[in-house]
């Protein structure tokens, strides 16, 4: 099953929960200092809360949240041979959670796009050698191609 990931910025994580909570009538599947997410059946949806004080409502980073690393390669090699910039982040630890993934920058608008997979869940936000930029606002430079984000 694949699902679109909506990753925010909220000023206050206790009130941001109990908003989504009700808003889609299911809890957090895994809460963390600073970070929430939610795994909504219906509609099928990967929402990450990331607190950032006087960043809320504002729009972190976009994903899509694909079943195994297999999925994560051929979505890889289809966007590399449409031509798009992709940089490439395998075993990372990010958000709670070792992934498998890589990022595509909308070129015409500048959100960043994340195709991952989770391996295993993490005690940590982010691994040790991991970058510490974790689901920053600048995940890929379309020009580069060198990530320094996730989720």
């Amino acid at each position: 099953m694949s699902r679109v990931q909506l990753a925010l910025n909220v000023d206050d994580l206790a009130e941001s929960v109990a908003f989504y909570t009700k808003l889609f009538g299911t809890g957090p599947a895994k809460q963390r200092p600073g970070y929430a997410n939610f795994a909504i059946a219906e509609p099928p949806l990967k929402l990450i809360l990331l607190e950032n004080p006087g960043q809320g409502g504002s729009l972190n980073h976009l994903g899509v949240e694909v079943d195994g690393t297999g999925a994560v390669d051929a979505e890889q090699t289809r966007l590399a041979a449409a031509g798009l910039a992709l940089a490439d982040e395998r075993d990372t630890t990010c958000c709670y959670a070792r992934q498998d993934k890589f990022w595509v920058k909308d070129a015409p608008n500048g959100e960043s796009w994340e195709f991952y997979t989770v391996l295993d869940d993490s005690a940590t936000f982010y691994g040790a050698g991991d970058s510490q930029a974790c689901c920053g606002a600048a995940a890929v430079s379309a020009e580069t191609a060198e990530g320094t984000a996730c989720c």
